[in-house]
């Protein structure tokens, strides 16, 4: 089994994706689906709903951990959920999300 890429406090590893993150978790949330192979609106969407957006957190983080063959469990998930901002730039640096780059 494979390990992260970044670790959990990498956020600052791209410093763009972390701001976005900060200020509009739905939009990276929507990303990191989209990446694998979920709806981006109905999750960005599930962001702005209290508990469904911690519940929509703990599923794309075990689904990407799944997709990349990555250590884990459930329990490690929503643990690592509970600071959404770090999980979901975690994530999003995992699946290789480029959503403000000028490539």
């Amino acid at each position: 089994m494979a390990n992260w890429n970044n670790g959990f406090f990498g956020c600052f590893n791209d410093f763009k994706l972390c701001i976005v993150t900060l200020f509009v978790p739905c939009y990276t949330q929507g990303k990191v689906a989209e990446a694998i192979g979920e709806d981006c609106l109905i999750n960005g969407l599930l962001m702005l709903v209290p508990i469904l957006n911690y519940l929509c957190l703990v599923s794309v983080r075990g689904k990407v951990r799944e997709k990349k063959g990555i250590e884990g469990s459930l329990v490690m998930d929503a643990l690592y959920s509970c600071c959404g901002c770090c999980s979901l730039v975690q994530e999003a640096q995992e699946v290789d999300v480029k959503f403000m780059s000028r490539e």
